[in-house]
């Protein structure tokens, strides 16, 4: 096989998987990280108090600690992802956005309500084990540092998990674990085990993203990596996204902003319908990191998948893998258009 031919394929007239990955994961790290440093330079100048001449390690730590500064930037690298990924899929995939899982169509939108119902319903069981086993202490309802809580303040986070949930499950799951499919399915590799592979690699793709968060340890990697395959289950039996963010929505919310947890070792937002005092085992409730790095965590997750399982078997009839992620099929229209997946039928 020639070097063009490693880059390009001619039958599908295309750049090959790897290739449009790299080039979808650089676009979006070089703009999200230009626009980030403009959006720190601006706090730097606009924020008062704030000494110009600060150094870089204390800068960090403020922006890190920063309501507003956090929520904006997460806003930000949402639409880059978005955006990226629209670019892509135009010009790089040549298929529409709607192939990666957000042919929103009424069963995409009855995915994403059981989504958002099965992580608050994890999370309250989360809450409801630690505080049977005396692992937390309820200090405050409805209350921030002594004031009653207004349920507007709780509109900043929503919104920042709401954007979270929405580009992490388009990126890792949408974009990476569908090109990874078919750059995996090799003639030699059945598309079962192409898919299964993918699966598992933009899971660990997944954990490895967040090994820079706060209070981040190898064993929460490794878990993350375990919550990247409970996130992308969903999609990897129907091919739609709608579960996975509904999911991944409610978890974190509830886990932060309901039940008073850090969120993957974040505690930006303090304003919480409970506030809790952690103590019990870090083996089990995950210590400064949150749930997700303990075996409560992780027990939860093998719960929630059993809930996808039935709920797939209850919608589609069936348990199977979605393989059309698997296959390209050119697009008959422009790429980049939205609207109904070609591709909605269930894999066999």
């Amino acid at each position: 096989m020639s070097i063009v031919h490693l880059l390009y394929n001619p039958q599908e007239r295309r750049l090959r998987s790897l290739l449009r990955l790299a080039i979808q994961t650089g676009l979006y790290y070089v703009v999200n990280i230009v626009l980030y440093l403009i959006l720190a330079g601006l706090f730097v100048f606009l924020a008062p108090g704030l000494d110009n001449d600060v150094d870089a390690e204390s800068l960090a730590d403020t922006l890190s600690t920063s309501p507003g500064f956090l929520l904006t930037a997460t806003l930000i690298t949402g639409l880059v992802v978005l955006l990226s990924t629209w670019l892509a899929a135009g010009f790089l995939d040549h298929r529409p956005v709607a192939d990666f899982g957000l042919g929103l169509d009424r069963t995409w939108w009855a995915d994403l309500l059981f989504g958002l119902l099965l992580g608050g319903a994890l999370m309250a069981g989360i809450f409801g084990v630690q505080l049977g086993a005396g692992w937390i202490r309820v200090t405050e309802v409805m209350g921030m540092a002594g004031q009653p809580v207004l349920w507007g303040k709780l509109m900043g986070p929503l919104a920042l998990y709401v954007t979270v949930g929405i580009y992490e499950e388009v990126l890792f799951r949408g974009y990476r674990m569908r090109n990874l499919a078919e750059g995996f399915r090799l003639e030699a590799m059945h598309p079962r085990w192409a898919l299964a592979a993918a699966w598992v690699v933009s899971s660990v793709w997944f954990g490895l993203a967040h090994r820079h968060n706060p209070n981040a340890t190898v064993i929460s990697n490794i878990n993350l990596a375990l919550a990247g395959l409970f996130l992308g289950l969903g999609y990897l039996l129907s091919g739609r996204l709608g579960l996975p963010i509904g999911l991944h929505i409610a978890w974190n919310f509830f886990q932060g902003n309901v039940f008073g947890f850090p969120v993957s070792g974040t505690r930006v937002f303090p304003a919480t319908v409970i506030a809790v005092e952690q103590s019990g085992p870090v083996l089990w409730t995950g210590g400064a990191f949150g749930p997700e790095a303990g075996l409560v965590g992780i027990i939860a997750m093998m719960v929630g998948c059993l809930a996808i399982l039935a709920w797939v078997r209850l919608r589609q009839g069936r348990i199977s893998l979605h393989l059309p992620l698997t296959r390209y099929a050119p697009s008959p229209s422009r790429p980049w258009q939205t609207g109904q997946a070609q591709e909605n039928g269930v894999g066999t």
